[in-house]
């Protein structure tokens, strides 16, 4: 099955597997170039007016770019360099590595979900589940052999980040600075290194589809040389142009099930281009399975009833893991 990988080899030609139907292309000619995602300096010392940026950028785009977030640059410029290296290994070697279950905890795999996709996707990627480190880390790759050192130091500063941001993020709702750590408890932690190989035809394919994310907060390393990302706003596609040393932050579908529907979990997407492979790595923080999620009960009244039913987490995963990437919005399953 690791034939499927598209990083073992040159392709001068789109498989027909990859050619999406005329309706179903990125029409990359129609993408907004440039747009004003919001950008936060963390460095800010008025931490109220970082609250109220960060709280207006959810509610109007989901995403927005940090400055300043405290990761060091040496640690972001060494994880992206390992995971260039990773994808520089023999076929041979990622073979070893490859699987098409999502189950697994740790996987090499292609495109989003293999076994019951009809057209695929532009992507190679790397699965990682990264809390607690100490029981995960020994099943991570072993080659190349600076891999485990240094993505265990990108995954512990970008959890602390996320953290950080949570704290942010909920009080722009109202709500203590603590209610998260009250609600979504410990959190998992997995990680996602994408590789989007050189493509030769880039107009009739995705490295990912139209999707939100199932997870409450995604963290976005991105390649500063080579864009891809695209955000959906008001109908039209708008490309997320990286910043030096930013990172992306986009809310998951449970920070807008929490919000009661004022956070939006957006649509975007991964376009591939012809000139240059991109790489990135996406760390997610979700919730444990048997938590039960849903509106915050301090944002349900008479005037805003609750939008979403209550839930678990495990019930989410698995109802998003059994559709096509680009189906409808996962939420709208769960709906009161």
């Amino acid at each position: 099955m690791a034939e499927q990988l598209i990083s073992t080899a040159v392709h001068h030609t789109l498989p027909d597997s990859y050619v999406r139907s005329e309706a179903d292309r990125p029409r990359l000619d129609e993408v907004v170039p440039d747009a004003d995602i919001p950008v936060v300096d963390l460095a800010n010392p008025d931490r109220a007016a970082v609250v109220a940026q960060i709280g207006a950028a959810c509610s109007s785009h989901g995403f927005f770019q940090v400055l300043n977030h405290g990761l060091p640059l040496e640690v972001m410029l060494a994880a992206m360099a390992v995971a260039h290296d990773f994808f520089r290994l023999s076929p041979e070697e990622k073979a070893k590595l490859y699987s098409d279950d999502p189950a697994k905890k740790m996987r090499l795999s292609t495109s989003f979900n293999v076994r019951k996709e009809t057209v695929h996707n532009w992507r190679d990627y790397l699965r990682l589940h990264c809390h607690p480190l100490e029981q995960f880390v020994p099943e991570w790759p072993a080659n190349p052999p600076p891999f485990r050192d240094v993505m265990s130091t990108y995954c512990k500063e970008v959890r602390q980040l996320g953290f950080r941001l949570y704290a942010m993020i909920i009080v722009g709702l109202g709500l203590e600075q603590d209610y998260i750590k009250k609600v979504l408890g410990e959190q998992e932690q997995h990680m996602a290194v994408n590789f989007y190989p050189k493509c030769p035809s880039p107009e009739l394919t995705y490295g990912l589809p139209a999707h939100t994310d199932p997870n409450a907060l995604t963290i976005l390393m991105m390649d500063e040389q080579v864009a891809g990302l695209q955000v959906l706003k008001e109908g039209r596609w708008i490309a997320v142009n990286p910043r030096p040393n930013a990172l992306v932050i986009n809310l998951g579908d449970q920070l807008q099930a929490l919000s009661n529907g004022r956070y939006k979990s957006v649509w975007h997407r991964a376009v591939v281009n012809s000139d240059k492979p991109r790489m990135s790595i996406a760390s997610f923080l979700c919730p444990c399975n048997s938590v039960k999620l849903g509106p915050a009960e301090k944002l349900i009244g008479e005037k805003s009833p609750a939008v979403y039913r209550n839930y678990t987490y495990d019930e989410y995963y698995k109802k998003f893991w059994s559709r096509n990437l680009d189906q409808e919005h996962c939420l709208e399953l769960f709906r009161t």
